[in-house]
């Protein structure tokens, strides 16, 4: 099986190459400004803008021309790739603004200018790009060490094949990430499929329905009285002076730890639950709608639902799982997962679910991932009693029928 996929490891570069870093991120933003502002001035004269190509033509000849005749001969000291990807970026950038404005989309997102103020940014390198176990090399920086060892693909390894390196700055780490081609073996099918509902919250990251529980980290919740403190230390210092840089520094490296600690969690748990099952019931959730409730708002962005579900979907792709999702408004916390009544007046702030009907005592989010499961598991078997999930070379993500009577199961399940 063929999939893309990202290696992303933390550099260990010195002062000079330090230096040359923040120089291509900066000739990048400038080059994606320049674009910008370019496309803009040639449509208004003529009502087409140029493509990357064209453009970069252009950039090739103003690097030729000296500074005081308006040319840009310093972006000789640093890589073409840099000037060339984000050139490609701008495109890119257009074509998805074009495609949400013939979809009618509410926000449709037309490009803007960079700014430094917004963080040194990031390039991208093409060409020749090799990892040597505890170096990499990139085009016009030469050999920078890393931080972690024995983890980007050697050259050696026929199976992958390096398509661009990105370097990234992050509270003042830098980051490549390669993206690359890689073969995998393909998944064995199984004769009998294990099926499991997962249902996401804000009390605990994951409910499964065989009762195994992942525990939210909270992560921004357990940090907050310490970001207010920082971020009022900024709010004291003078504009534009260096103890406002140093506090902003804080801020920032809290900020990278709250987003590695809830990370760190969300792949340990997709992780686990995509390897240990071949069919999955997931719910499809409007997380953007309940991000509206200000009440919740926090929590939801804290727990990361919509980054949850995402990592499912694509690490069940890569082991041949089979997802299923539920229908937006398919009642998994209301409906019993025993008799299959449907409870309308159980609400949200309700932890336990008591069916009126069998008499059923459940928590609320347990109740939902069975709910989820038994819609997983009937939609994954098919008329004759085969199970379908492993059979293919991807998984096939597909959206369960709710038609039938929520009660009704298959007699050739073990549920």
């Amino acid at each position: 099986m063929l999939i893309t996929r990202a290696y992303k490891v933390e550099l260990d570069p010195n002062n000079k190459q330090r230096t040359a870093l923040m120089q291509h991120c900066g000739a990048a933003r400038h080059v994606y400004n320049w674009g910008l502002e370019e496309k803009q001035k040639a449509y208004k004269e003529t009502g087409k803008s140029p493509g990357a190509m064209e453009l970069h033509r252009k950039l090739n000849e103003l690097k030729r021309v000296s500074k005081e005749d308006g040319g840009k001969p310093w972006l000789y000291f640093t890589s073409k790739c840099a000037g060339q990807e984000a050139l490609r970026d701008l495109d890119r950038a257009f074509s998805s603004f074009f495609r949400r404005c013939k979809q009618g989309a509410k926000r449709k997102g037309y490009p803007k200018f960079k700014s430094r103020k917004n963080g040194i940014g990031s390039c991208r390198f093409t060409g020749t790009i090799k990892s040597l176990g505890n170096h990499v090399q990139l085009p016009n920086l030469g050999r920078i060490r890393l931080k972690e060892r024995d983890y980007l693909p050697l050259p050696e390894n026929k199976n992958v094949r390096i398509l661009s390196a990105t370097v990234t700055e992050r509270a003042g780490r830098w980051f490549v990430s390669f993206a690359v081609k890689e073969e995998i073996p393909d998944p064995v099918p199984k004769a009998k499929a294990k099926s499991v509902g997962v249902d996401v919250g804000v009390s605990f990251l994951a409910t499964c329905s065989d009762g195994v529980v992942y525990e939210n980290p909270r992560s921004l919740k357990r940090s907050l009285d310490h970001l207010k403190r920082l971020q009022r230390s900024v709010s004291r210092k003078k504009r534009g002076s260096r103890n406002r840089q140093k506090a902003v520094r804080r801020v920032q490296r809290l900020h990278y730890r709250i987003a590695c600690l809830r990370a760190d969690t969300l792949h340990k748990a997709t992780t686990d639950i995509v390897k240990y099952h071949d069919v999955i019931g997931i719910e499809t959730l409007n997380v953007s709608g309940m991000l509206r409730n200000r009440r919740l708002s926090r929590a939801i962005s804290d727990a990361s639902m919509s980054e949850f579900l995402r990592q499912i979907r694509y690490k069940a792709e890569w082991k041949s799982t089979e997802i299923v999702e539920a229908p937006r408004f398919y009642p998994s916390s209301k409906t019993c997962s025993s008799c299959g009544n449907v409870d309308r007046e159980f609400k949200l702030g309700m932890d336990v679910y008591r069916c009126g009907v069998c008499g059923l005592v459940l928590g609320r989010d347990l109740n939902a991932a069975i709910n989820l499961k038994n819609l997983a598991a009937s939609s994954a078997v098919s008329a004759c009693g085969e199970v379908s999930a492993g059979s293919g070379r991807k998984s096939r993500v597909k959206l369960a029928s709710t038609k039938q009577e929520p009660n009704r199961r298959s007699a050739c399940l073990d549920l």
